[in-house]
C-alpha cells in the first residue's frame, strides 16, 4: 500500500492491486493554497461537507463516494463510518464529522477528518484496532496537538501520520506539526509526500511519520 499526502486532509491511498482512494479532497481558496487535486480515483471518502474536505468534483474519473456512518464495501475495500462532531459542543459550532476507517491490503486505516473532540469510550470501541491513523493536529478548527496525542493514546495505532496543520501552502489560523511531534519518538521525517507499507513490516510500537505535501 502507498500513501501519498496531497495536502491538508487529502491523501491518495493506493492498494497493491491498484485501487485508488482519495480522502477529503479540498477546494483551493480561503487559505488553502495547495494546487488543485487532479488525481484519478476509484473511491473518494468524505468526512464532512465543508469546502476544504468535500470537493468531490475535483477528483478525476468516476469515483464512488463514501461518507456518513455505517458499513459499506466498495471495490473490495471495507469502510466503516463512525459519527463524531466537528467541535467539542456536540456539533453546535461546526456540525458533524465522520471518522472513516477502511481496510486495504490487510491494513486498517483510520482518517479522523475534522474531529473536534477527544473520543468517547463508545467511539473508541466502535473504531476498534487501528494500524495507521491519519490525525488532524493543527487545532482551532479541529483537535489540537495535546488532544491529538490523547487520541493516539486511546487508539494505540502502529503508525501515526499528522494532517490538517499549517504549512507554507495552508495559511489557516492553525498550528504547524511541530507542537504535536515534540517529545514523540520515533519520528520519521520522510522528506517527501509518499510512504509505502506492508502488513508484515508495520512497526510493533507506534511510529510517527511526517510527510511533505505533494501539491
Amino acid at each position: 500500500m502507498k500513501i501519498k499526502w496531497l495536502g491538508h486532509a487529502c491523501f491518495l491511498i493506493t492498494s497493491a492491486d491498484g485501487v485508488r482512494v482519495i480522502t477529503d479532497p479540498y477546494a483551493v481558496g480561503g487559505g488553502i493554497n495547495y494546487a488543485p487535486v487532479t488525481e484519478t480515483a476509484d473511491i473518494v471518502s468524505v468526512s464532512h461537507e465543508h469546502g476544504d474536505h468535500g470537493n468531490v468534483s475535483t477528483v478525476q474519473g468516476k469515483p464512488e463516494v463514501v461518507k456518513g456512518s455505517g458499513a459499506s464495501r466498495v471495490r473490495g475495500v471495507q469502510f466503516r463510518g463512525i459519527a463524531t462532531d466537528h467541535d467539542a459542543s456536540e456539533g453546535k459550532e461546526r456540525g458533524s464529522n465522520t471518522v472513516l476507517c477502511f481496510t486495504m491490503d490487510g491494513i486498517v486505516l483510520c482518517h479522523l477528518g475534522d474531529l473536534g473532540h477527544v473520543l468517547t469510550a463508545a467511539q473508541v470501541s466502535e473504531i476498534g484496532a487501528v494500524d495507521i491513523l491519519l490525525v488532524p493536529v493543527g487545532g482551532f478548527y479541529t483537535i489540537d496537538a495535546s488532544e491529538a496525542s490523547r487520541i493516539c493514546d486511546q487508539l494505540k495505532p502502529r503508525v501515526v501520520i499528522p494532517m490538517h496543520f499549517r504549512t507554507s501552502r495552508c495559511v489557516f489560523p492553525i498550528a504547524d506539526a511541530e507542537d504535536f511531534l515534540k517529545e514523540k519518538e520515533p519520528v520519521r521525517r520522510v522528506g517527501g509526500s509518499e510512504v509505502e507499507f506492508e502488513r508484515e513490516s508495520l512497526p510493533a510500537a507506534t511510529e510517527f511519520i511526517l510527510l511533505e505535501p505533494a501539491l
